[in-house]
């Protein structure tokens, strides 16, 4: 299969997805060359036979691929999307290539797409496994997992469910989602996007090419979400952590219902604790069945989702204190959707920062026992939290946080070590991943008498 034979693409960024990306348009027929900003990434290209030239010398490219961490407007230009906006040459990103190799291989494979500021990745996992559990092919990935271009091509029964980031949702197309979601907004991403209608207008983007046959699924619990309602020409089906919907999906209490009565208690369902996953388990149901699964295959499959890393997991339980890795939590909501999951903790914060810092989360305050503040931004969440009289003490880094935390915990302050950093980790790690595993590594470490 050949479907981008003759195309001159230039791929930018040739990290997680850049590579793969570039590797799969040369052998769909794609003349690709390669270029990153780093030496070291540019070298693994070549040694996989691939073109590695700067782009912008001499910029002659039907379309630029460029990776989703590299900006194409604020907070400054990359100058690969210079020379392709000043060429007109679309500027896409991997996932509209891979809709567009499927419909010409012929395949009429389902194409789902999740999106929202928090929840994404949890409701994309758990929708792929309910669909894998009902015996769907089903690839998921996209933001989550394996790049959209490391993926199969799936025949018409095949269901492809990507997490769709705001980075990607700006660089789309023609990709057209048979069903699409949109959990939640909140702020975040605001140097990127500029401001909050930006944002949320990029957001929306994921129901864009969407037909009155088609599927959107809308979250209730934020009037930045809801309002969309309106604008939508496919079928809306609301969605609710903790109210009503009619015609929609919604937790009351534990307890997960639609119109048809209950789907499951999510009180049995251990690895999707609290209200936002509540709402993350509405939206992967109300997908699931309008994608053609049974409901009475819905409570086995919620009951045996087996999570996510640095989404609430539990890394380690040692002298009855549970250890939660919740890394994933860069910005004040999702904490807050994290803190509301347990009366009373112990709190490690703290890294970079969001606009607004920690301060969102005053109604969640009195939950915790105390604060272990780490990073660039933790004497900034101190002052927050000396106006709220939290209690907290400042470490320069997670290993000095975790075995003074470990040690509040065991002399009787709280049951939970919570991590949830309400900041990004770019501060002293690669990643929220790399956060998560330093925090796991520590608490076996604790739990084998180390430190």
């Amino acid at each position: 299969m050949s479907p981008f034979a003759g195309l001159r693409i230039a791929v930018v960024g040739l990290g997680k997805a850049g590579l793969p990306a570039a590797r799969r348009l040369r052998q769909w027929g794609a003349e690709v060359t390669c270029w990153d900003d780093g030496a070291p990434a540019r070298a693994k290209a070549e040694a996989l036979g691939l073109h590695v030239a700067d782009p912008t010398l001499h910029f002659e490219f039907d379309a630029l691929l460029l990776s989703p961490g590299i900006p194409h407007t604020l907070p400054r230009v990359h100058p690969a999307a210079a020379a392709a906006q000043s060429a007109g040459t679309p500027i896409l990103a991997d996932v509209e290539f891979l809709f567009r190799a499927v419909r010409a291989s012929g395949s009429q494979a389902r194409f789902v797409g999740i999106t929202g500021t928090n929840g994404k990745s949890t409701t994309t996992a758990l929708l792929a496994h309910l669909l894998a559990g009902a015996g769907v092919p089903v690839q998921a990935g996209g933001n989550l997992g394996p790049a959209a271009l490391d993926m199969p091509i799936l025949g018409d029964d095949g269901v492809y469910v990507l997490e769709m980031s705001s980075y990607m949702l700006e660089r789309i197309e023609a990709l057209r989602f048979n069903c699409a979601t949109m959990l939640n907004v909140s702020p975040d991403h605001l140097e990127r996007h500029g401001d909050m209608a930006r944002y949320r207008a990029v957001k929306a983007r994921i129901f864009a090419a969407q037909r009155a046959e088609d599927t959107a699924v809308l979250g209730m619990d934020d009037e930045e979400t809801a309002s969309l309602r309106i604008d939508l020409a496919a079928h809306v089906i609301p969605i609710s952590g903790h109210t009503a919907q009619h015609g929609g999906f919604w937790a009351d209490g534990d307890l997960l219902h639609d119109g048809d009565g209950l789907i499951a208690d999510l009180a049995t369902c251990p690895n999707l604790p609290g209200a936002h996953n509540a709402q993350n388990a509405a939206a992967a149901c109300a997908m699931a069945l309008s994608l053609g699964l049974d409901r009475n295959h819905l409570a086995d499959g919620l009951r045996s989702y087996p999570g996510l890393p640095h989404r609430q997991e539990v890394v380690g339980e040692i002298r009855g204190v549970r250890f939660v890795n919740d890394s994933k939590a860069t910005n004040a909501d999702s904490t807050a959707k994290a803190l509301a999951s347990y009366p009373r903790v112990i709190w490690i914060a703290g890294g970079t920062g969001k606009e607004g810092g920690i301060l969102p989360l005053a109604p969640f305050f009195p939950r915790i026992a105390e604060a272990f503040l780490i990073g660039r931004d933790g004497p900034a969440f101190g002052a927050t939290l000396t106006e709220y009289d939290v209690p907290y003490r400042l470490f320069g880094t997670l290993a000095e946080a975790v075995p003074a935390a470990a040690a509040a915990a065991f002399a009787g302050a709280a049951e939970v070590v919570l991590l949830s950093p309400a900041a990004a980790s770019w501060d002293q790690f690669t990643g929220f991943d790399a956060r998560g595993d330093a925090f796991r590594a520590l608490v076996h470490s604790l739990h084998e008498g180390q430190i």
